[in-house]
Parts: structure tokens; C-alpha cells; sequence
């Protein structure tokens, strides 16, 4: 049995009986002719399949969800323009619904929970229009000139648990570009908080602080939140308030900025009314550092008391109420996270650091210990450092027991588990991890790792899409996609991912010189769009900062390939092959960027190599 993640639309059309109580003859002629003339072209164009045709419905996957979506929205308008001379009562019309989520495949066919929601979506989208999940709704973000109207959470026939359904306002035809429609509950926006300390270090400290507001305000039923990683889209842009809640459709926007200096903080804040740009609300705070929490939770009730937003009891004491206490173990998080980021060996043992610190002044801090065991699984995987596999369990153990609904801690289980190739076991704790935060980068990034260490290169294209998404900052997701959409065929999304992985990347170098993984993954994407000797720079660059690392010795290895230096590919694969763990075996199979050497006499070999080492390290 296999199963990937998919982008699902399921269409059906209206009244399909009473119009073939009508006229037959007439009513299949005219479906034959707009799936022929209209819905077929466009899922090809955007690179779907159809899986399945009903008398009255269509079933159709696609690679990417923004891919599904685009060809929704223009399957029904070009619907609505063929209906302009039709007569009302025999108007070919569609309900979409889309979808993404887990499914099983089975020869051609696909099913299960991903398919069902789709299905179910599609029953209550209005004649013409289309319905979607949240998972949709926040992996599109504004990436296509779209807005959506939030119908709040629905329970849908046979479907456990209640959905979140959105639905798209597509163009009229008669009215012009619809751009607002009014809500049952205001919609908020929290644009990245400003990093004012004169020192970019100190950035993943009011990142912090913005995504806790985020996620507290999310927490509250009568407030419409746009996730975090639509927002951070704005990061350092500057943009005008009524333009940016004209793009995300939201009704308030509140913006603010941090600066710390030794023991005390400044926060402001500002709630601005999007549609007139007039301020509601504004504060300064200045405190000790130690009041972080308190400013954050006064923020969040302004905002509340602002809107005249009434909270449920429940939401009372869920609003406020942090992993930690401790606001250092709270800092040394926030960083070890940000250096587990940047990926090399250093960096790990760096953030490893930082987490135990965090667990030494809480003990109860349930995401520094999964934050440890995510260190210690790819220590595991890419170096030859001796970490014990149990010791990892055991950790992200001790997370699940503090703290059972977290996904971060699901997710750290699934790596460690995908790491001695427990796959099934893997692919339950990261479902567990998305179930829980669909919004969750680090479960959808370690899903994707897992799902190319066993060849299913689709689903893994999918889950890094979804990751690149959450995090709109990630230039690794980014610059990883331009192999597997090459592996795939899918040439232009290869192109136009190098190109913003290099932006991405080129970003990450300015905020911090010293990542390795920032040039060695950039340099990739800059050899997709034909800049070759800058791409030898970043290699060079990598190999400078870290001479040691094997995850550098990889991707520069690739790097080389690429650029026809096959010799000099060799010699950094098999120096890596020494210092390396069991991910290199995992990688090289799958990875098309070293497709110029499988062709050598020395290719089988190193694999041969790989494989005895592996077997080494498991005996």
C-alpha cells in the first residue's frame, strides 16, 4: 500500500438530475463539451490528473497545492463565461471543492481521509464556487490573487472532526473584481514585529515574540487569524497598511517592534484598521526583560478588548499561558532553534547546547527536549558522532509526557524513528504532528526527509512545497525543490524555485556570513539558472566555513557535478563517505543532482562504500 500527500479537487455538478430530466441528449453533450474544451486542458496545464470521472463529478489530484487551486478558480470562471448565453435552467454548473491532505494510492485510483474531505468540501460550496480546507487556505497564503471568506469551522458528514472551510471569492464577471467581502468575525493580521536592538542576531527574539502573539490570538474563535507564515511574508517590506489588508483580506493589522538591550525590553504595538488606515490602539512598553510573557498576554487582550471580541472560558485560560515561565530558558530556545536552522555539525552541538541549557532551568520544557532529540537524529544521521538511538527516543519521550498534544515533540518522534528506517511507525507521528498544527514546518520538512529516504519523490515534493510555504524564509526547502521538480520533469518550477532560493539564500548570507548551508544549497540553484561562477564562489565559500562538515562535502559534491567536475565530485563524496552517517546512502539514490556521475565506473563503488559503512555502524 502506498500513500503520499496530494492536492485533491473533487467537482460535481449542480442539479445534474433535474437537468437530465430535461433533455438527456443535451445535458451529456454539453458536459462532454466543457470537460473537453475546458476542464481537461486545465488540469493538464496545471500539471493534474484526473483520477476518476463520475456521471456528474470529476476526482483529480495534483503536485502542489497552489497548482490545484489555480486550475479550480479557472475551470469556474471560464465555466461562468460559457454560461453567459445559456438560459439559467440548463446552465452547466460546478461545485469544487480542494483539499490536501494524506491518501492511498491503488493502482490509478486514490483514496482515504484527503479525498473524503475534498468530497465533502465540494457538497457545501455554492453553484459556481469553490470550498476549501485551512490547510489550503493558509498553503496558498497570497500567493494567487484570491480572497477567501472564512465560514468558520463545520462539521461535514462523516468527516470526525469539525473542518475550518473557506470560500474563494472568484472575479464577477459583471461587477468586476470583487476585492472584500464582510465577515461574521473580524480578521486580524500580525506582521512581523521589527527587530530595533542594532544587532541582527537578536532577530529570532521578536520573530519569537510575533509568532506567540499569533499563536494565542489564534487560540480565540471569534477572531479570524492569517497564519503566521502568510504574514511573514511581509518581513522587511514596506508596505502600506490598506494595501497589505486589501492582499491577505484582513480587517486589522497589527504591527509593532522589539528592541532589547541587557536586562530590559521595548515593545510597541500598534492596531490599525485596515480598511481607513486609523490607529485603535497603540502602546509602548517598557520593561524588564523578565516581563516578556505579561506584555505579550497585554498585547493580545488589547486586542481582544479592542474588538469587543467575547472569549469562551476555555479560551480565557488557554490565552496566556506559555511553554515556559523562565524567560531564559525561554531565550536559549528561541536560539538553539534558530542555529538548528542553519544545519551543519557545529551548528547542532551549538543548538543542542542551547536546548539543555533551557531544560536545565525548566525542567517541564517540553519543546527544548524536542528540540535535543532533533538535534541528536541528525547528528545520527550525518556524522559519525556516537549518539545512541534510544537516548533519542527517550527524549522526545520526555516531551510527549510533558506535553502529549505537541507536535513538535510528534515530529521529533517521526524523525527519529524515520532515522532507523521505522518508516510506518515515522509516518503516524508526523500525521499525529499536522493533525495537531497543520502549520507545524518542522513536521512537514522532517515528513519530506522521510518520505525521500524511501523514494517517494512526489509526496516528499509535496511536504517540502508545504514546508517552503509555513516558513517563507526557508531558502532550504526552496533550494532542495530544484532537484526533486527536475527529477519529476517539472523544468519551469525547477527554474523559478532557484531563482527565489537564491534571493532566500542570498538573505540568509547578509543576516549571517558564517552559514555554510546557505551557500552550499544556494549554490545549486545557481547553477539551475546558468550562474555558474558564482555558484563555484558559494561552493568555495562553504568549503571555507565548513571544511569538516560532511553535509558540506555532500552538497558541494553536487554542486561539482553539476558543473562537470566530476573528478573533484569524487574526491568530496568519498571524503564525506568517512565522516558521514547513514543519510548519504539515503540522498545519493534520490538525488538528481548527481545524475552526471552514475554513469562512472566509480559510482558503483561508492555506493558499495555507503553500504558497508552502514552496516558497520548497525552491527
Amino acid at each position: 500500500m502506498e500513500r503520499r500527500l496530494t492536492a485533491i479537487l473533487a467537482a460535481d455538478v449542480v442539479g445534474y438530475s433535474r437537468l437530465m430530466g430535461i433533455d438527456e441528449a443535451g445535458t451529456l453533450a454539453a458536459l462532454k463539451a466543457v470537460q473537453t474544451e475546458l476542464i481537461d486542458g486545465k488540469i493538464a496545464q496545471h500539471q493534474g490528473r484526473i483520477v476518476k470521472l463520475t456521471g456528474d463529478g470529476i476526482l483529480a489530484e495534483f503536485p502542489s497545492v497552489v497548482n490545484a487551486l489555480a486550475c479550480a478558480t479557472e475551470v469556474q470562471r471560464g465555466v461562468r463565461v460559457r454560461n453567459t448565453d445559456v438560459p439559467q435552467n440548463r446552465r452547466i454548473e460546478f461545485r469544487v471543492g480542494v483539499n490536501v491532505g494524506d491518501v492511498i494510492v491503488e493502482g490509478d485510483d486514490i483514496y482515504g481521509d484527503g479525498v473524503n474531505v475534498a468530497s465533502r468540501l465540494e457538497s457545501v460550496a455554492d453553484p459556481g464556487g469553490i470550498t476549501v480546507s485551512q490547510a489550503v487556505r493558509d498553503h496558498v497564503g497570497n500567493r494567487l490573487d484570491l480572497v477567501f471568506e472564512d465560514r468558520g469551522e463545520q462539521k461535514l458528514k462523516n468527516i470526525e472532526k469539525p473542518i475550518r472551510v473557506y470560500s474563494v471569492i472568484l472575479e464577477d464577471a459583471n461587477v468586476g473584481n470583487m476585492t472584500s467581502m464582510k465577515q461574521d468575525r473580524p480578521s486580524i493580521a500580525v506582521l512581523p514585529f521589527t527587530n530595533m536592538s542594532g544587532d541582527r542576531e537578536q532577530e529570532y527574539f521578536s520573530d519569537g515574540i510575533t509568532e506567540d502573539i499569533i499563536t494565542d490570538l489564534s487560540k480565540i474563535s471569534a477572531l479570524s487569524v492569517i497564519a503566521r507564515h502568510t504574514s511573514f511574508t511581509y518581513k522587511e517590506k514596506a508596505a502600506k497598511v490598506q494595501n497589505v489588508g486589501k492582499e491577505l483580506g484582513a480587517d486589522f493589522i497589527l504591527e509593532g517592534s522589539v528592541r532589547k538591550a541587557g536586562a530590559r525590553v521595548r515593545v510597541t504595538g500598534q492596531l490599525i484598521n485596515s480598511n481607513d488606515g486609523t490607529h485603535i490602539w497603540a502602546e509602548r512598553f517598557d520593561r524588564d526583560l523578565t516581563d516578556i510573557f505579561a506584555i505579550q498576554d497585554e498585547i493580545t487582550h488589547a486586542i481582544v478588548e479592542q474588538l469587543k471580541v467575547k472569549l469562551l472560558p476555555q479560551e480565557k485560560k488557554s490565552i496566556g499561558k506559555v511553554p515556559t515561565d523562565n524567560l531564559e530558558a525561554y531565550t536559549y530556545y528561541l536560539k538553539g532553534r534558530e542555529l538548528f536552522h542553519r544545519g551543519s555539525k557545529s551548528c547542532y552541538k551549538a543548538a543542542r547546547e542551547m536546548f539543555v541549557k533551557a531544560t536545565e532551568l525548566d525542567p517541564s520544557y517540553a519543546r527544548a527536549y524536542a528540540g535535543i532529540a532533533d538535534c541528536d537524529t541528525f547528528l545520527y544521521l550525518r556524522t559519525i558522532e556516537p549518539i545512541s538511538f534510544d537516548a533519542i527516543l527517550a527524549l522526545s519521550e520526555k516531551a510527549l509526557a510533558l506535553d502529549n498534544g505537541l507536535a513538535e515533540a510528534h515530529a521529533s518522534r517521526g524523525a527519529a524513528l524515520s532515522a532507523v528506517k521505522r518508516y510506518a511507525e515515522a509516518e503516524a507521528e508526523f500525521e499525529k504532528a499536522i493533525s495537531l498544527d497543520p502549520n507545524s514546518f518542522e513536521a512537514h520538512y522532517f515528513y519530506a526527509r522521510a518520505c525521500v529516504f524511501q523514494g517517494k519523490i512526489e509526496q516528499a515534493t509535496a511536504l517540502f512545497e508545504r514546508a517552503a510555504a509555513i516558513k517563507p524564509d526557508d531558502y532550504a526547502s526552496v533550494c532542495i525543490l530544484v532537484q526533486f521538480y527536475n527529477s519529476l520533469g517539472r523544468k519551469q518550477d525547477a527554474k523559478e524555485a532557484a531563482r527565489k532560493g537564491v534571493k532566500l539564500a542570498e538573505r540568509q548570507l547578509t543576516l549571517h556570513p558564517d552559514d555554510a548551508k546557505a551557500a552550499e544549497l544556494g549554490s545549486g540553484s545557481l547553477i539551475e539558472i546558468g550562474e555558474f561562477d558564482r555558484a563555484r564562489e558559494w561552493i568555495a565559500r562553504a568549503l571555507s566555513i565548513e571544511p569538516d562538515n560532511p553535509v558540506t562535502h555532500y552538497n558541494a559534491a553536487c554542486g561539482y557535478a553539476m558543473l562537470g567536475d566530476i573528478d573533484k565530485a569524487f574526491e568530496l563524496l568519498e571524503r564525506g563517505i568517512l565522516v558521514g552517517g547513514p543519510e548519504w546512502g539515503r540522498w545519493v539514490q534520490h538525488d538528481s543532482m548527481l545524475d552526471p556521475v552514475r554513469h562512472d565506473p566509480r559510482y558503483p563503488v561508492l555506493l558499495e562504500t555507503i553500504r558497508k559503512r552502514e552496516n558497520e555502524r548497525n552491527s
